[in-house]
C-alpha cells in the first residue's frame, strides 16, 4: 500500500524495551476505588448511587449527562463509601467529584447480556450499546465512542482507520495488546465499520512492532481489514497525521476527520467494543505501561480504573531510584504528576517515573532563531512565531498564525536548542482563549437573559397599562350609563 509522506516529526529515543518483553499482567484487587466523574471529554457523569449503597461489578454508578459525556460503571463490587472530592490525575492537584468504592473482595458481576452473534446487530443498535457500555477514546482523547460513531455514520465515513502506531516513547501497552489480543481487537475494528459503514478498513501500525503486526495480520486474515505498516516517527500516532500518511488527505483548518470522510479510533478502542457488544461488559479497565528509569521492573498492568497510581508504581516493584518526574501518559504529551493517590481513569495510558537523566532539565535561553521547531512541526506551523505573539499577550496574532491548528504534540519543545518550553506557551495561550471564549458566552446569555427580562418587564408594563385603560373606559362607560339613566328617570317623572 502506498504511503504518503508526513510533514516535520522528530524521532525521539524510545525506550520501549524497558516493558515491551514482558506480558500483561492483572494487578490484584485494590481494598479502595477512586471514580473521578470526569473521565471523558464533555459533561461530566451524574451519580445515579448514595454513600452506602451496595454496587456489582459492572452496575452504572454514574449516567451520562448532555450529548457529550460517558456513563460510569462499577469497577468491582462493593460498597460506595463516599461522594466527594479526590485529587485529580491533572498538573493541578486539584480535587474533582469522585466516587470512592470500597471493595468487597467479591469482585462480583451483575447480569451481563452476551450476544452470539453481534454481526446481526443493527449499527444504531451496536453505537447505543457501546454508549451504554461508557466506553471513550483509549488512545488519550477521550471523545465519547457513541457519538463518534454516530456523527461519523450521519457524515458518510467512508474510511475506518484504526491507530497502532502508538508512537509515544515508553509506552508499549497498545503493542502488547495487539500482541495478546489481536483476534478480539479485529473483531472489535469489524463491529466498528459494521456501526459507521465503512468501505475501507485500515490499521496503521509503527514498523518497530513487528510481534504486533505479524499478530495482527494473522487474525485479520480473510476479513476486509488491512494492516499497514508505517514508519516509526512521532507524532505518526496523532490522529491528522495517520490520516496524512495512509489516506494523503489533509483535515481542513478547525475541522474533523468526518469532514474527510474518516473514522479513526485506537486499537485499545476497538478491543473494548468487542467486549462491550458480544460479552456485555461495560469499559471497566484498561491497560497501563508502568515505566520509566526510575522504575525496578517496568511492566505493563490490567488495572481497573479508579485503581490509585501508587498501588501500580509498587506492583512493579517500586523505585529503583529517586524519580525526577512523574507522568501519567507519554512524555511528550502526558501530564505531570505529584502525587500518586492519583486514580487511573480511562484515558490513563502509561505511568512513568522518570530520573534525572532522562528528564534532562536545562534552562531556556532566548530564541536563536534557528527555524528548527519550523521544520519539526507536523502540522505546518510557525512556532517561533506565535510564541513571540503569547509573549507579548497578541493571542489573535498567534490564532492568525494557526494557533488552534496546533496539536500540542511537543515536537517543536523537544528539538529546541534553546531549551524554550514552546509547547506551554501554546497550551497556556488556548486555555486563556478557552477561557476567554466561555466568558464571551457567559456575557452573551448574560445579555439575552438582561434583554429577555426588559422585554418581559416593559410587556407587563403594556399589559398593566391597557388593562388600566380599559378598566378606566369600563368605568367611565358606566358613569355615563349611569348618568343616563338619571337623566332620563328625571325626565320621566317632570
Amino acid at each position: 500500500m502506498k504511503l504518503f509522506d508526513l510533514r516535520g516529526g522528530v524521532h525521539p529515543e524510545g525506550r520501549k524495551d524497558l516493558s515491551v518483553g514482558r506480558h500483561i499482567r492483572v494487578l490484584p484487587l485494590p481494598e479502595k476505588l477512586f471514580v473521578p466523574l470526569q473521565q471523558h471529554i464533555g459533561a461530566p457523569a451524574v451519580p445515579v448511587v448514595n454513600i452506602g449503597d451496595h454496587v456489582l461489578k459492572g452496575q452504572l454508578i454514574a449516567t451520562a449527562q448532555g450529548a457529550v459525556s460517558s456513563s460510569i460503571h462499577a469497577p468491582t463490587s462493593g460498597t460506595i463509601v463516599a461522594l466527594g472530592d479526590h485529587v485529580a490525575p491533572h498538573p493541578s492537584g486539584l480535587p474533582v467529584p469522585t466516587i470512592t468504592l470500597e471493595s468487597d473482595g467479591a469482585d462480583k458481576w451483575i447480569a451481563t447480556q452476551t450476544v452470539d452473534d453481534p454481526f446481526a446487530l443493527t449499527p444504531e443498535d451496536i453505537a447505543a450499546r457501546v454508549g451504554a457500555a461508557g466506553i471513550v477514546g483509549l488512545g488519550g482523547a477521550t471523545f465519547p465512542a457513541a457519538l463518534k460513531l454516530n456523527l461519523s455514520r450521519n457524515s458518510g465515513v467512508l474510511t475506518l482507520i484504526i491507530n497502532g502506531g502508538e508512537c509515544e516513547p515508553y509506552l508499549t501497552c497498545d503493542d502488547r495488546i495487539m500482541r495478546e489480543r489481536a483476534a478480539e481487537i479485529i473483531e472489535g475494528i469489524r463491529l466498528i465499520a459494521l456501526a459507521v459503514a465503512a468501505q475501507e478498513v485500515l490499521v496503521g501500525i509503527e514498523d518497530n512492532k513487528p510481534e504486533a503486526i505479524a499478530a495482527m495480520q494473522a487474525a485479520a486474515q480473510g476479513s476486509v481489514v488491512k494492516v499497514v505498516t508505517m514508519p516509526s516517527m512521532y507524532p505518526m500516532g496523532s490522529e491528522k497525521q495517520i490520516i496524512q500518511v495512509l489516506t494523503g488527505k489533509e483535515i481542513p483548518a478547525g475541522g474533523r476527520p468526518a469532514d474527510i470522510g474518516v473514522l479513526v479510533h485506537n486499537v485499545a478502542t476497538a478491543f473494548a467494543v468487542q467486549q462491550a457488544i458480544r460479552y456485555g461488559r461495560p469499559l471497566l479497565s484498561r491497560i497501563v505501561t508502568v515505566s520509566g528509569g526510575a522504575i525496578k521492573t517496568p511492566c505493563n498492568v490490567e488495572t481497573l480504573v479508579g485503581t490509585p497510581v501508587r498501588e501500580l508504581i509498587a506492583f512493579a516493584d517500586g523505585y529503583a531510584q529517586a524519580a525526577t518526574r512523574l507522568v501519567l501518559g507519554g512524555p511528550m504529551m502526558g501530564q505531570e504528576f505529584t502525587d500518586t493517590n492519583v486514580p487511573v481513569v480511562k484515558g490513563t495510558s502509561g505511568v512513568l517515573a522518570l530520573t534525572a537523566a532522562e528528564v534532562g532539565q536545562a534552562e531556556a535561553s532566548p530564541c536563536i532563531r534557528c527555524a528548527t521547531c519550523v521544520r519539526a512541526c507536523p502540522v505546518g506551523l510557525l512556532p517561533l512565531e506565535m510564541a513571540a505573539h503569547i509573549r507579548v499577550s497578541d493571542l489573535s496574532g498567534a490564532v492568525d498564525l494557526g494557533l488552534k491548528d496546533c496539536i500540542a504534540c511537543g515536537s517543536c519543545s523537544y528539538v529546541c536548542p534553546a531549551h524554550i518550553p514552546l509547547v506551554h506557551y501554546f497550551n497556556y495561550a488556548k486555555g486563556d482563549l478557552a477561557a476567554q471564549e466561555r466568558s464571551k458566552l457567559k456575557q452573551e446569555a448574560t445579555k439575552k437573559l438582561a434583554d429577555a427580562r426588559n422585554e418581559r418587564m416593559a410587556r407587563i408594563e403594556r399589559e398593566r397599562a391597557e388593562a388600566a385603560a380599559k378598566r378606566k373606559a369600563a368605568k367611565e362607560a358606566r358613569e355615563r350609563a349611569a348618568k343616563e339613566a338619571a337623566e332620563k328617570a328625571a325626565s320621566e317623572t317632570v
